[in-house]
């Protein structure tokens, strides 16, 4: 089944407000805290299990040397420990320190209650269902950026609606 193109241009547009929406949501609540919101998207992969900085910064769509930043400011406060990855010598693997982890899950935590106050007047079927969606709509995008990296044009229309 396929989606009508009015349709694909009105989740287009809904998509763009949700963008602008949560950079000013994001932009508040960074306010006052220690580490800013790129740092947080690096705390939060590297939180995801240890792993290599060129596998990293390729998840995050930034160059090495950007992430060698990140990371080195995350070493410094003492959240992340880079440690010679065994397989390659030249490579680093990247992990949580404790702290690094009680920092991660207190960034969840305040998240959460932040976007549960935003929320106050939705029930919670809503909720459930529109993480529901979101994940499948995250999950469409993720295959077609995948499929079009392999050489496969199947899923370009779409995303060439969602480039513009």
């Amino acid at each position: 089944m396929s989606v009508a193109p009015a349709t694909a241009a009105d989740l287009v547009g809904h998509i763009f407000d949700l963008q602008r929406a949560l950079r000013c949501v994001t932009t508040i609540n960074v306010k006052g805290q220690d580490t800013g919101i790129a740092l947080q998207g690096v705390l939060k992969f590297i939180g995801e299990g240890e792993t290599r900085a060129a596998h990293l910064a390729e998840r995050l769509g930034v160059s090495p040397p950007v992430l060698s930043r990140h990371v080195a400011e995350l070493a410094d406060a003492g959240l992340v420990v880079r440690t010679p990855d065994p397989d390659d010598g030249r490579a680093q693997l990247l992990a949580l320190s404790h702290k690094g982890k009680a920092k991660l899950a207190e960034l969840v935590r305040h998240r959460a209650e932040t976007l549960q106050g935003y929320l106050s007047d939705w029930n919670e079927e809503d909720a459930i269902a529109t993480a529901a969606m979101l994940g499948k709509l995250t999950a469409s995008l993720k295959n077609s950026i995948r499929a079009r990296a392999a050489g496969t044009t199947e899923h370009q229309t779409t995303q060439e609606s969602l480039n513009g």
